[in-house]
């Protein structure tokens, strides 16, 4: 899988994700970039579906049951796709 589908598709694992999320044995904001347990998680929203960061509030989380690693590094790759790159303005209008 190329690196931006893999960025796509982990991406899918960030919203509408209460019972992943809740399953896997720990979790990390693409945001903010820290990791974590799920009991953290207090706030969730989108039908109490979907968390927001136990750290910084973003809904950026993503739980080792998504099958991705949740390490600072593929954290930080998706930060870099989904906050800091100027592809993903241009996605996100026509895609999200």
């Amino acid at each position: 899988m190329q690196d931006v589908e893999r960025l796509i598709n982990a991406h899918r694992h960030s919203s509408f994700h209460r019972n992943e999320l809740l399953a896997s044995e720990s979790c990390g904001c693409f945001y903010c970039l820290d990791v974590y347990a799920p009991a953290e998680i207090v706030d969730w929203v989108d039908e109490d579906q979907c968390a927001l960061c136990a750290k910084c509030g973003i809904d950026s989380v993503i739980g080792s049951n998504s099958g991705f690693p949740i390490t600072r590094e593929f954290l930080a790759e998706m930060s870099e796709y989904w906050f800091q790159s100027s592809v993903v303005s241009t996605y996100a209008r026509e895609a999200l």
